[in-house]
């Protein structure tokens, strides 16, 4: 009996856990893209508390931003030893930051971000075994120009809440990411089956917003 109890919890939360992420999706489809994310309306953060609110909002406000998050975790959940591929593009976001708050560019970065957010979508809904190594590559890629997008909303501020920001933004990526990568994992373990099928179905789903955020940069 308990364990049989036990089981109709544990599929209880798997259940919730899919209807929360695709409830998230659906969301962000409707959503309009935006690449400007600024929590505090444009105003640098002021001290760490402000800091540490903006970096912690700044991913998840940003629906792009979320929406790449959440398929690195995803995609990771595909292959093997995948979790290197959300940490690898938490870290690449970093040093994209860093790259901003020297004053250096980078190429069409909404173009990029758009683009990366498709790119993962056709690699989730693929639903196969990809080389962990280029995977890898493409979200830290991908990562750098994530992280150049979040160094806008601080670019001038002082060293505190520029800290605390950095600690925002990325204790939330890792926070999202390694939360959907788990997800994954469980899916995958309880019945590969309908768990790659979970997994494709989410991958068209944000092909759908790949799309359309793609789209509202090339037509403006």
């Amino acid at each position: 009996m308990k364990r049989f109890k036990l089981t109709v919890i544990l599929n209880s939360v798997k259940q919730l856990g899919l209807t929360a992420m695709l409830g998230l999706m659906a969301l962000l489809m409707m959503s309009s893209p935006a690449f400007a994310h600024h929590p505090l309306d444009g105003r640098l953060p002021a001290n760490i508390f402000e800091g540490l609110f903006s970096g912690i909002a700044h991913p998840v406000i940003g629906f792009d931003h979320l929406a790449f998050v959440i398929a690195a975790g995803l995609v990771g959940a595909l292959i093997k030893r995948g979790m290197v591929i959300p940490i690898a593009f938490v870290a690449a976001s970093l040093g994209g930051t860093g790259l901003h708050l020297l004053l250096m560019d980078l190429p069409a970065p909404e173009l990029v971000i758009s683009a990366s957010v498709l790119m993962f979508g056709v690699v989730l809904a693929w639903g196969r075994s990809l080389n962990l190594n280029v995977v890898t590559a493409l979200g830290a890629i991908a990562g750098l120009f994530h992280g150049y997008a979040y160094g806008e909303a601080v670019v001038g501020a002082q060293m505190t809440p520029l800290f605390a920001y950095l600690i925002g933004f990325t204790g939330i990526q890792l926070a999202v990411s390694l939360s959907a990568w788990k997800f994954g994992q469980i899916w995958m373990n309880r019945n590969a089956t309908k768990g790659l099928l979970r997994l494709r179905f989410i991958g068209f789903t944000v092909c759908g917003l790949g799309a359309a955020f793609l789209s509202g940069v090339v037509l403006g």
